[in-house]
């Protein structure tokens, strides 16, 4: 806000000399002041003075026990202001003191920063939490419907004798619908609960930041890290109807089964558990072989390395063709295989043995995975950088070509420096690409059908998404490292759930996730961080 003393030019001049718009104040004598009558001023050994710049004019207070002097420090111990003769005194003597005008304005600098934070981020997201409430239990509506539509086919084939099974399925759902409502009912009462007192936040630091009472000021105490994060989020894992063929000798057994409601929250702030320090540098990948083992391999030279959580390294085996490895993935018999990019080739390690699986011509492989069918799946690009695939192989023998969708037009960007294509399945089969160069995470049905494109939250600039690593967890979320510091954790069908930052990630590249859901990161750095994100 611009000073009306700037604004009006003439309106205000020094006390002495009429020098306009005057930069100093003496506040205890309430005098305009010009840098050259400062000294003047002062030489009045009469009175007591106090120079201040002339817009923290008004500021100091008088000391509410020393009545003929002002304060001109604050006791950050006893968080109050204090005159000359208090610090000197044996109440405040072993109290740590601060210049009153420097910590006055250090904590404007904050309450304004709270003020945009409260205003530009926090609020706009509990307000657009507060909006998809609504969208949650219309979702939970159509959902149950589709549930409840599978059991009334089935009955209607086992006739009246399964009517009674198939009420009381019914009231399953009923009963786990009322568990949904009810923590979606939880999760907008946090919510509904917190706006309002976000709403007094804003209010009061705008009153606060209009006053020169610094008494007020010094009470001022910062909540804006408790408005940061939502109230405590959760995840679905919606219930599934499994008919089955009718026998009616076991018709109680045949009819099917409903799984389980499942409301799972993600934790607040994700949890480091422990910081893998490595011999690599530049990490690219990192990939499980257990929930207590996993292999990493870097940019920087041309070594396999296994490690346990604690940092041990256990096994370090060069590459065949003594060049860095471009990407690693543990298989589900406990091998290793890895894409060479200079020699076109995919090799798998078993024990101290190297085996070249699979040579390319006119492609070079990219990144791989290991799928839950023992399948290998890879990405690749032509020799030109034209073209980007990703293919399926049972062992040497490719099963499968990815590349075009239903007009024709190509699934995966190209692009010659930037052709980072990291890819994973999911739970559900899906093929989930992140495509860095196109700044989308893709995602292809099993049999090669584009589901959709993730580009970020929707409020999220283009420019401002660029995804590298990628794995899915067991409920079927992808999550995505993001090399501004961050990963992305978005559901099966692409809505973007939250961000894991704030836990001190370093450019994230590689990504992998344990038996019981830990993320493990790879940074770009030497170290591997394992995660918890769900409670």
């Amino acid at each position: 806000m611009e000073d009306p003393m700037y604004s009006l030019q003439d309106a205000i001049r020094c006390d002495l000399c009429e020098t306009p718009v005057p930069p100093k104040h003496c506040d205890i004598c309430h005098t305009h002041l010009c840098e050259a009558c400062v000294g003047e001023h002062l030489s009045d050994e009469s009175k007591d003075h106090y120079i201040v710049p002339f817009k923290l004019r008004g500021i100091t207070p008088k000391c509410t026990k020393h009545s003929t002097e002002v304060c001109t420090e604050l006791c950050t111990t006893c968080n109050i202001p204090v005159c000359l003769l208090c610090v000197a005194s044996s109440e405040h003597e072993q109290h740590k003191k601060n210049d009153i005008l420097t910590w006055f304005e250090t904590k404007r600098e904050l309450m304004q920063k709270d003020l945009q934070d409260l205003e530009k981020s926090i609020y706009p997201k509990y307000q657009e939490a507060a909006t998809n409430i609504p969208v949650q239990r219309a979702d939970v509506n159509k959902r149950s419907q589709k549930l409840t539509t599978a059991l009334d086919k089935q009955g209607e084939a086992l006739h009246t004798e399964i009517d009674t099974i198939i009420q009381g399925m019914k009231s399953e759902i009923d009963d786990m619908d009322a568990q949904h409502i009810a923590a979606i009912d939880q999760q907008e009462d946090a919510i509904n609960h917190t706006i309002p007192e976000i709403t007094q936040a804003i209010l009061d630091l705008k009153r606060l930041l209009d006053t020169s009472d610094v008494c007020l000021v010094s009470k001022y105490t910062s909540r804006t890290e408790e408005f940061r994060n939502l109230p405590a989020q959760f995840q679905v894992t919606l219930p599934t109807f499994t008919p089955q063929e009718i026998n009616r000798e076991q018709i109680h057994q045949q009819i099917g089964s409903l799984s389980e409601l499942a409301i799972t929250f993600l934790l607040d702030e994700p949890r480091i558990l422990t910081d893998i320090q490595t011999e690599d540098r530049n990490l690219r990948s990192v990939s499980c072989l257990s929930d207590s083992e996993l292999w990493t391999c870097s940019y920087k030279d041309s070594i396999l390395r296994l490690y346990n959580l604690q940092g041990e390294l256990l096994r370090s085996i060069q590459t065949k063709s003594w060049n860095p490895p471009r990407d690693i993935a543990a298989t589900r018999s406990g091998d290793l295989v890895y894409a060479d990019l200079y020699d076109r080739s995919i090799n798998l390690v078993r024990g101290t043995q190297i085996q070249t699986l699979i040579t390319l011509w006119g492609w070079t492989p990219l990144y791989l995975c290991s799928t839950s069918s023992g399948d290998l799946l890879v990405t690749m690009t032509s020799d030109d950088d034209k073209q980007t695939k990703v293919v399926r192989y049972s062992g040497s023998t490719e099963k499968q070509s990815i590349q075009w969708d239903d007009q024709g037009k190509p699934l995966y960007s190209s692009d010659r420096i930037y052709n980072f294509k990291y890819l994973s399945e999911n739970r559900n089969l899906d093929i989930c690409v992140a495509d860095f160069s196109a700044r989308a995470v893709v995602v292809v049905r099993a049999a090669g059908k584009l589901r959709f494109r993730y580009t970020g939250p929707p409020s999220t600039p283009w420019e401002s998404f660029r995804p590298y690593g990628i794995t899915t967890d067991s409920r079927a979320n992808i999550l995505t490292s993001d090399f501004n510091h961050r990963i992305h954790i978005i559901d099966q069908d692409g809505h973007f759930i939250r961000y894991i930052h704030n836990c001190g990630l370093q450019r994230p590249v590689g990504l992998c996730v344990d038996s019981r859901d830990n993320l493990f990161v790879a940074e770009y750095t030497d170290k591997v961080k394992k995660l918890k994100y769900w409670k």
